[in-house]
């Protein structure tokens, strides 16, 4: 369970439903419910896979612009693991080299059919994704922890 693909594992058991923890200013924690799947890094000098979710709300953004510790949790019945790390973030106001517009178009189609999604209208999601100028949140997991140790 304490590895990526036991996250995973447990995180599709729940339609890849998990908790995201960012810290605010004030160093209380703000969470909210995303749906979050494992992928490999976009990073072309890496061969390792990533935990990814993608999101556009100012709250999450902000905190993970300012602070990116990041905690993201998993459950499904009485069993949880956690993942902890900090942020890379990837969006129209989050640029980085090597992904231009057209790479993080088919990034924002693949972390979402990595937390579980698909779409019958890819042209529409694509559409959607930059009117409302979505952010892929990465997190290479520096820690993490669960309830069932293996």
């Amino acid at each position: 369970m304490t590895t990526l693909d036991g996250f995973a594992a447990l995180a599709a058991r729940e339609r890849g439903l998990v908790v995201v923890s960012t810290l605010r200013a004030d160093a209380t924690i703000q969470a909210s419910l995303v749906n979050a799947g494992v992928l490999p890094d976009p990073d072309p000098g890496t061969a390792h896979r990533v935990l990814g979710f993608v999101t556009y709300g100012p709250v999450k953004l902000a905190n993970l612009r300012a602070r990116p510790q990041l905690t993201v949790t998993a459950r499904s019945g009485w069993e949880w693991v956690a993942a902890e790390g900090a942020a890379r973030l990837i969006g129209p106001d989050d640029p980085i080299p090597g992904i231009d517009d057209e790479r993080l178009r088919t990034l924002l189609r693949e972390v979402f059919v990595a937390a579980g999604g698909s779409h019958d209208d890819w042209d529409e999601y694509d559409r959607v994704m930059a009117e409302q100028r979505r952010t892929v949140v990465l997190l290479d997991p520096t820690r993490i922890y669960s309830n069932k140790p293996r």
